[in-house]
């Protein structure tokens, strides 16, 4: 994977090691093909002085010898580019999966502060730029190099004193093309930044066009999308404006500087330092540059974009990943489900903690409620259960286990979670429910028994086998919902995470998915966050939690009757002691 550095495509030449033989092929076709062009510069000063002289034999040889130098050349060039091809888009295909494996495992507060529209158009377009330029570097970047250094080492060869002249413009082209090189990756970046935040921007209209609909706001919508159009055409447009003006200076120079040489060319030949066939191979070798000059002056540009793009990858790079598993992580073996909190202290800034010094014991098979007001610390607790946080103080325990010596998989597979948001994966339904997992069809279908699920998916016209499209929805949202208890409770998790599962739900679906979640509840220690407290009232312990401290705890009778803060809450939501 690309090194945690400022450098640039260097750091990816490593990923290019394991295809050393296609290189080293591709490379000897390449040379064969750059060694053609001072061959055929010499044919062509042996032709045009034959065809001026009307030597139709010495015209007619050399022909043909420059077409069979053309077809090996032609060979060489078809070798070099199908053998380097491959490497090249390797490193691509390897960079891009790095990525995504680097994106798998960022810290959730790192991950929250992106874009998915914009993280999606990194490993999408920016990566695709960066497979081109690692790709036209070797194949044509290079060639076009090598083509210059043997052209231009024949012309000094044939005359030196014309080839030295010709090397002084040489510096004010590269002048130019690194001015406009720089100018253009600013350009570049700025372009990419507009289209990163045009594509955030599609992602959340995309998702929220039936609220845009409802609040009759679809003009401010499509004020918003022209905004960000308009800015980034206007970024698009200086990048190719900048690209507009460099060919015609860069094309301009080269015609000034083959007019140029024509003339010394000339002179030359009059002082006697110089004859026709030698003046006829250099002008064919002069024209052989302008193409790798050309090559070389867009696959610069191309690659400055490329450095903006290899910069937006990397920045993926420089954002914290979830802490890996200790080298001594111990295995977890059979799990009861007790979980404990000593003096656990955790913030996502250090210095503003979210929970303060909590203790808590819940015993294995209890239901324990979490309530209290947004800000409490209730989904922060869930995280660090899952370990996708770890405590800056204090432990938390499963089973007397400290969960930073277990194995993060491990213990995901003990401790399940089923979120307020059904979020499940387009494929079938029985895929859905296994969710990447090895699982049998009689454990998939018992999951879903024990979900409530299985009546509505042996309805469905394929049952198990049918398909859920994107975001599900070809689904109700209590189906969805019944398939992510089913996801959860698969491999028959010991602990059992419920972010209030039902919140979103209609009366009907929510009594459906009840069902669910009571069967799926049996024999494990479950917590719950709750808003909904109606949902709560049966559970054996009820933890007021404000301000990340556990202010009240006890059954729903007995908070009801000490008069404090959960009595407020109930109140609120016409909740009354239980008979």
């Amino acid at each position: 994977m690309l090194a945690p550095s400022p450098a640039g495509f260097r750091h990816l030449w490593p990923l290019l090691k394991p295809h050393r033989r296609r290189l080293l092929a591709g490379g000897l076709c390449m040379v064969i093909y750059v060694a053609c062009w001072p061959l055929l510069a010499w044919l062509a000063g042996q032709l045009i002085p034959a065809i001026g002289a009307g030597n139709f034999p010495v015209v007619l040889r050399t022909i043909a010898a420059a077409l069979g130098l053309f077809l090996v050349q032609k060979a060489a060039q078809f070798g070099q580019d199908t053998l380097l091809a491959g490497p090249a888009l390797r490193v691509s295909q390897e960079l891009r999966r790095g990525l995504f494996a680097r994106l798998q495992r960022l810290e959730f507060g790192a991950l929250e502060k992106l874009s998915a529209g914009d993280l999606t158009y990194r490993l999408t377009e920016d990566a695709d730029r960066v497979g081109e330029v690692i790709y036209k570097t070797i194949q044509d970047t290079t060639p076009s190099a090598l083509q210059l250094v043997v052209v231009l080492g024949y012309m000094v060869w044939l005359d030196w004193p014309l080839a030295l002249a010709t090397l002084l413009l040489a510096p004010v082209v590269v002048l130019l093309v690194s001015s406009f090189g720089a100018r253009v990756m600013t350009a570049a970046e700025r372009s990419q930044k507009q289209v990163s935040e045009l594509a955030g921007l599609l992602g959340e209209a995309i998702g929220g066009l039936p609220l845009v609909r409802a609040f009759a706001a679809e003009p401010w919508l499509q004020q918003r999308f022209d905004t960000e159009i308009d800015l980034h055409r206007r970024a698009r447009y200086r990048t190719l404006k900048l690209l507009a003006l460099q060919h015609p200076v860069v094309g301009f120079l080269e015609a000034a500087g083959i007019l140029t040489v024509l003339l010394l060319g000339a002179a030359r030949i009059q002082a006697g330092g110089l004859n026709s066939q030698g003046f006829s191979s250099y002008v064919a070798a002069l024209l052989m540059l302008i193409d790798p000059i050309s090559h070389l002056t867009t696959n610069f540009n191309e690659f400055q974009q490329g450095q903006a793009s290899l910069r937006r990858l990397r920045a993926i790079e420089a954002e914290p990943v979830e802490a890996p598993d200790r080298p001594s992580a111990q295995p977890l073996g059979s799990v009861r489900g007790e979980l404990v909190l000593e003096q656990v202290r955790f913030g996502y800034n250090p210095a503003q903690p979210v929970l303060h010094d909590l203790d808590l014991q819940v015993r294995p098979g209890q239901v324990v409620a979490l309530v209290g007001p947004s800000g409490a610390g209730k989904s922060t607790l869930f995280s660090l259960l899952l370990r996708f946080n770890t405590a800056q103080q204090g432990r938390v325990l499963l089973d007397g286990h400290d969960l930073a010596d277990l194995r993060a998989r491990e213990l995901r597979r003990a401790v399940a979670l089923v979120p307020q948001q059904s979020s499940v994966f387009s494929g079938t339904v029985a895929e859905a429910i296994a969710f990447g997992r090895p699982a049998s069809e009689a454990a998939i279908r018992q999951a879903a028994s024990l979900a409530n699920a299985a009546g509505f998916i042996e309805a469905l016209p394929q049952g198990y086998a049918s398909r859920i499209e994107e975001r599900g929805s070809n689904f109700s949202g209590g189906q969805l919902q019944r398939l992510a208890i089913a996801r959860a409770v698969l491999g028959n998790p010991a602990v059992l995470l419920l972010d209030e599962a039902t919140s979103a739900l209609d009366a009907e679906a929510e009594e459906a998915v009840q069902r669910g979640l009571e069967q799926a509840m049996a024999g494990r220690t479950v917590l719950v966050i709750a808003h909904r407290l109606a949902t709560v009232q049966g559970a054996d312990r009820i933890l007021v939690l404000d301000g990340g401290r556990i202010v009240e705890q006890g059954s729903h009778n007995e908070l009801m009757a000490q008069g404090g803060r959960y009595r407020e809450l109930c109140e609120r939501q016409f909740i009354h002691l239980q008979a």
